[in-house]
């Protein structure tokens, strides 16, 4: 086994005049993942499809309604408050999307999938793709090389990006518009897309969904351009567009600050250090105010990413349900205002921060080049 690299608490830590030693979350937990679920409620488990489908209409409703509300006012008074709404119904609705790829949407498998691409498909997201990908993010949360989602770059990756290419990707706000150059790409060091059925992200007996989803994510994208050439393209930018990559953002900043950005650094693992468990308590729990309520409580991610099954509308039940075995490692969000303002400077603190991780202990933390915004290489 390769030697832990040592954690920053470390260094900020020690039994200094007597002081217990400051809480070190890379140490292995001294409980099981079987003692956390016997202390979520029964009832949290339950998938209920007419309280699912009832969420569906509720998010399909307001997309209509301010849709229709942009139509009769179409003023530059009013647009910006239908991007920002739009673009946070859009995000609700991946969210609905995303239960349906976990299962927890119900325990109907044709309803999932149906309902799955229909949301998904509506916002330019090819669902089995998507969803087999995120499938293998929860299942190596954690893992630097296994993982799927923002996962670090190692020395070695970070050091073989131009410079351009490093540039943009840590600074804000450039990764907060990453998601569709992920869908077609993937991150640096992994080959493969969510469209291509044959990529490496895929078994053979996955070709045909991912295919089926291909084409509905086709079928949507031709849809838009022959709307944009029977109303033009400027109102198209205006009612969907826009109203996209203010989805988009939202997608990148709450995936990324789930796995980033927490005041204390966390770690990542690879070997024999990475298990199940210890990969998804690297996971954090964030507060959005009342936009909890808009995106179905998705900041509520340590009980999410260790038990995906539950539906959204228990995460929050289950959570408070499994704090007083997760003890210190579970990291209490930091409340919000009614807008989650707060929550830019750990993105942008992050960002600046966390560029890679080495490339070989079984226990890292995310290092900083301090020379990255400068004019002059970082390596020699």
């Amino acid at each position: 086994m390769v030697k832990a690299e040592k954690p920053l608490s470390a260094a900020i830590n020690g039994a200094v005049n007597g002081q217990e030693a400051a809480f070190d979350p890379s140490a292995p937990p001294p409980f099981k993942i079987a003692e956390i679920r016997a202390a979520i409620p029964s009832h949290c488990w339950i998938k209920n499809p007419w309280r699912s489908l009832s969420y569906v209409l509720r998010d399909a409703m307001a997309a209509t309604a301010l849709l229709a509300a942009a139509i009769h006012f179409d003023s530059w008074f009013f647009w910006p408050f239908y991007w920002a709404f739009q673009g946070t119904i859009f995000w609700a609705i991946f969210v609905l999307g995303h239960d349906c790829g976990h299962g927890s949407f119900s325990n109907n498998s044709k309803l999932n999938s149906l309902v799955g691409h229909i949301l998904h498909s509506l916002i330019l997201v090819p669902y089995n793709g998507w969803r087999i990908s995120h499938r293998t993010h929860h299942q190596n949360h954690g893992h630097v090389e296994n993982d799927e989602s923002w996962v670090p770059l190692t020395e070695k990756i970070y050091k073989s990006l131009d410079p351009v290419t490093r540039t943009f990707r840590f600074t804000v706000p450039f990764p907060i518009f990453a998601f569709p150059f992920y869908l077609w790409s993937r991150s640096p060091g992994k080959q493969g897309s969510h469209f291509n059925p044959y990529s490496k992200l895929f078994s053979p007996n996955e070709r045909i969904d991912v295919l089926i989803s291909t084409l509905c994510w086709v079928t949507m994208f031709t849809l838009l351009l022959y709307l944009s050439f029977v109303i033009g393209t400027i109102p198209m930018l205006k009612f969907y567009g826009v109203p996209y990559m203010i989805f988009i953002v939202w997608l990148d900043v709450v995936t990324y600050l789930h796995h980033h950005g927490y005041k204390q650094k966390l770690p990542w693992y690879r070997g024999k250090e990475w298990n199940y468990l210890r990969g998804g308590l690297t996971t954090v729990d964030r507060d959005y105010g009342w936009i909890n309520n808009i995106h179905h409580d998705i900041g509520t991610h340590v009980i999410h990413h260790l038990f995906p099954q539950i539906p959204h509308y228990h995460l929050v039940e289950a959570t408070k349900a499994a704090k007083a075995v997760l003890g210190k490692y579970y990291r209490e969000p930091e409340k919000s205002l009614p807008i989650p303002f707060h929550l830019i400077k750990y993105l942008v603190n992050s960002v600046r921060q966390d560029h890679f991780v080495n490339d070989y202990n079984d226990i890292v933390f995310y290092q900083t080049d301090p020379n990255l915004y400068f004019l002059r290489p970082k390596f020699k």
